[in-house]
């Protein structure tokens, strides 16, 4: 039978002397030899050698003092929502020979309303009773109630929700002060301790532990990502809950996992602090949140797109599409200038942009640094409010396949003039059919796109799209930059450019 671990280091410490006097004496060996080999005096061979300390790893012995001090603000989140249930067969037409017709007919096919109940995570950031949970946590809610660490039951208020941030404040009250903690002041570094408190999978309480694993992750969960990448494992149900830092101060609020079985594989992401403190404070004070908005389809800039415009460095956020009649638009911005600076401070990628820009709130001027045709300019705007989301709808309607295009094999493709098709407009060039393997579709053109320009110049035919790949090719660059149309709207995209014709 296997002897047990503590049993088996007892037996090992008989041996412990032994090993250590036959290792004291091959130390002093290699010591002196290594000493003659440098050169250095027999028995002084490393006497005066600088010594090199090196900080023991270690972590907090216990994190017992932390959440006893933090768990009585940790809230589980019991919500009751009323979801509509349709007939599958709604929308379509029965016959009335059918037997789901008769059966429809006597049972009607109106939509059912059901009651679901679910269960997340919130803490208390007040004493008099505000907690911070997750939008999806509380979204379409009819009843709400927070279950407190000692027990307590009480109803909940929702005072406001974010969708973008996923975000909510609620507000409870049972006439005493409430336990609740504080945010962090500090931004967490990747390597801190970040403890999760919260209610998985209905296990109220629950304590796990870990470090940051990083920051600034986008999980394509908004325009305004930004989250904290974490270990301390998180499942169901610890979504709203707070992730802590070695003080018990709140570093994050824990939101989604990446998970391929729906539990915890050690990835999480928090809406960190900084984001999540002025979302709360925006919805505490007025329900809602405003955000800044300048009115632009903006994209990343690729190290081939920069290629392509001349760029130094693959930084900035690249306008595809200014909105009509949008503060962009008012301040001379056009499609095809990289937004590289706010109010002097660099602008690295789209998202940093977004981010700064909602920050900021309608109404307010702002200072652009543009790099358009290679030329540094600069423009002031005054921010809007950004508007409600709006799905926004291209059509595609390439008359059943027009036929006769030109045939582009350097990029993969066949085109044919947007005004013999019908549905793409007067302008451009709709892309008819595109060769799977091709470097056109290895940079994301599908058939139906229409390109409209080409090295800055708007595309009409065969001749003008083979003039802006041969000027390309003439100023020595790798790419040629088409700004194209499609079904999720304007975007640039940079194909490269080989020698031949089309």
């Amino acid at each position: 039978m296997q002897q047990p671990i503590f049993a088996r280091s007892t037996r090992l410490r008989a041996t412990a002397r032994r090993r250590a006097s036959r290792l004291a004496l091959t130390a002093a060996s290699a010591a002196l030899a290594l000493g003659a080999a440098f050169g250095a005096p027999v028995g002084t061979a490393f006497a005066e050698a600088p010594s090199v300390t090196v900080a023991p790893a270690s972590g907090p012995a216990s994190f017992a003092d932390i959440v006893d001090r933090v768990k009585g603000a940790v809230v589980a989140i019991k919500v009751k929502a009323y979801e509509e249930s349709h007939s599958p067969f709604e929308g379509q037409e029965l016959s009335p020979d059918d037997p789901m017709y008769r059966f429809f007919k006597r049972f009607g096919e109106t939509p059912q309303k059901r009651m679901t109940q679910s269960q997340g995570s919130g803490f208390i950031i007040s004493a008099d009773g505000y907690v911070v949970t997750n939008n999806h946590v509380v979204e379409h809610a009819t009843d709400v109630e927070i279950s407190l660490d000692d027990g307590r039951n009480l109803p909940a208020k929702v005072i406001g929700t974010d969708k973008r941030s996923d975000l909510a404040l609620l507000k409870v009250s049972d006439g005493n002060k409430l336990p609740y903690v504080e945010w962090s002041s500090a931004q967490p570094r990747v390597g801190d301790w970040v403890i999760a408190v919260g209610n998985p999978f209905g296990l109220g309480g629950s304590v796990t532990a870990g470090i940051v694993s990083a920051r600034g992750r986008d999980i394509g969960a908004g325009p305004y990502d930004d989250f904290l990448q974490i270990d301390a494992p998180v499942n169901r149900g610890n979504s709203g809950g707070p992730a802590f830092d070695a003080h018990g101060n709140v570093v994050g609020v824990n939101t989604a996992i990446y998970s391929p079985s729906g539990g915890s594989v050690g990835i999480g992401f928090a809406i960190p602090t900084e984001v999540a403190k002025d979302v709360i404070t925006a919805l505490k004070e007025k329900g809602t949140v405003s955000r800044g908005w300048i009115g632009v389809k903006i994209q990343q800039v690729t190290p081939e797109i920069a290629d392509s415009l001349g760029l130094k460095s693959p930084k900035g956020a690249l306008i595809a599409q200014p909105q009509k009649g949008a503060p962009a638009e008012a301040a001379g911005l056009k499609a095809g200038d990289v937004i590289t600076a706010v109010n002097g401070e660099k602008v690295d990628n789209p998202r940093e942009l977004a981010r700064r820009i909602a920050a900021m709130g309608p109404s307010k001027t702002v200072d652009i640094t543009y790099i358009r045709n290679g030329s540094e300019k600069n423009a002031k705007l005054t921010l809007g409010k950004l508007p409600e989301e709006k799905e926004a709808r291209a059509e595609e309607d390439l008359g059943g396949g027009a036929g006769g295009g030109t045939q582009f094999s350097s990029l993969g493709i066949e085109v044919a003039p947007a005004a013999q098709v019908p549905g793409a407009g007067g302008q451009g060039l709709v892309v008819t059919d595109i060769d799977p393997s091709g470097a056109a579709a290895q940079k994301g053109l599908r058939r139906g796109d229409v390109i409209v320009e080409a090295g800055g110049q708007a595309v009409n035919s065969r001749a003008d799209l083979t003039g802006a790949i041969d000027g390309a090719r003439k100023e020595g660059r790798r790419s040629v930059l088409l700004r194209v149309k499609s079904a999720d709207g304007a975007k640039f995209v940079a194909v490269p450019v080989k020698e031949g014709a089309g």
